[in-house]
């Protein structure tokens, strides 16, 4: 068995890991855009909430309702500030896969090259081989006449 034929096994381990790597990459970032995108409908919610208050507040509100408006405000705000949160640890867990797998790449490529490398060796070991054996036969038809 030939070198490059031994290392395929290993190269297909690694391409794996890279094409798992990677999946798990799109994963993340689907997670973090959907983070993204709930941080932005909350603070749509919060500036629309924000309008419609300061619309009832300037026609005439209760305390009752103003303390209501300003509490469920303080909720928003507190949802807003954990949802930030949460994009900012998946940007983070993104991030991190995106250099696990880079990594990963990294190493699929050189070994793609190595690989390479052999196979190319192999070949022209195999036509100097054909080519002797050619040569060979030659020479004895030669030697025979």
């Amino acid at each position: 068995m030939t070198r490059a034929k031994r290392l395929q096994p290993v190269r297909n381990l690694v391409d794996d890991a890279q094409q798992r790597l990677a999946q798990s990459l799109s994963a993340c970032e689907q997670r973090l855009r959907e983070s993204e995108s709930r941080l932005e409908e909350l603070r749509r919610y919060r500036s629309e909430y924000e309008t419609h208050f300061s619309r009832c507040a300037g026609s005439g509100m209760g305390v009752t309702g103003l303390r209501d408006y300003q509490a469920f405000l303080a909720r928003l705000g507190q949802a807003i500030g954990q949802q930030q949160e949460l994009v900012g640890r998946a940007a983070a867990q993104r991030d991190a896969e995106r250099t696990r797998w880079q990594e990963a790449a990294r190493r699929a490529k050189a070994l793609g090259h190595v690989l390479e490398r052999w196979q190319s060796e192999e070949r022209q070991a195999l036509d100097r081989r054909e080519q002797r054996d050619s040569d060979e036969r030659a020479q004895r038809k030669v030697n025979r006449s």
